[in-house]
């Protein structure tokens, strides 16, 4: 339950940020006819990411038992390698995230149309297909759908809800902080899906089994990925004399 509550809060808050940031940014420049626009492509992105995610499902419970395994191990390892680069792609961009999203708004307004439905489309996109394959990951490494689902679905609705709150400047939040903390959050939750992953190729045949084997590789991971985050926050906190 934990765990698919921090993954909603992380990924739907990003995608309602984008969100935010396109609707506000044409509101301030006098382009409000291209809202509907926004939000076809917004709509769009969010069909795909659920078809993407029923595909999965789908897709597991029509294959032999081995071929799930098979299939469950290949997603958890695409699952934990695209979270991780998300998570360093938002730690690096953060900052610039808006300016970069208002330049390419600028060049799909000059678009037209497809321009713009095309832009809200693939900012949302990204965000969607890699909540959907990681979460499909992250159900895969407990027994019951019920409490993951009751996380899913609290951790969209707060998400969602924080992202209205902070458009509507109703709310103020330390983008910077709540990434880094998020990140961090999602690495940890990462690590279980990577183990949970070398199981099923264990289980299939695809990697040598060994218990020693799964905590090198998924202690390696972390130490790898959690230290840049480390020095971060080390480079934040003043020293006290």
């Amino acid at each position: 339950m934990l765990n698919t509550f921090l993954i909603a809060i992380r990924e739907g808050l990003e995608a309602s940020l984008i969100v935010g940031i396109l609707l506000a940014y044409v509101a301030k420049t006098g382009r409000r006819s291209a809202l509907p626009s926004i939000w076809t492509g917004v709509g769009l992105a969010l069909l795909l990411s659920l078809g993407f995610g029923a595909f999965l499902s789908f897709t597991s419970r029509e294959l032999s038992p081995s071929g799930e395994e098979l299939f469950a191990g290949v997603t958890s390892i695409a699952a934990v390698t695209l979270v991780t680069w998300m998570v360093f792609w938002m730690k690096k961009t953060a900052r610039n995230i808006s300016k970069e999203l208002h330049s390419k708004m600028d060049q799909a307004i000059a678009l037209g149309t497809f321009g713009l439905i095309s832009t809200a489309f693939l900012s949302v996109a990204r965000e969607g297909l890699e909540t959907s394959i990681f979460l499909y990951a992250s159900f895969k490494t407990v027994g019951t759908n019920l409490a993951p689902t009751i996380g899913l679905i609290a951790g969209l609705a707060f998400s969602v809800t924080l992202g209205i709150l902070i458009y509507k400047r109703a709310v103020r939040l330390n983008l910077s902080k709540f990434f880094t903390y998020s990140g961090i959050a999602l690495i940890v939750v990462a690590s279980s899906v990577l183990h949970k992953g070398l199981l099923d190729l264990q289980s299939f045949g695809l990697v040598p089994r060994g218990l020693w084997l799964n905590w090198f590789i998924v202690v390696g991971y972390l130490i790898l990925t959690l230290r840049p985050f480390t020095h971060s926050l080390r480079q934040k906190t003043p020293v006290s004399q």
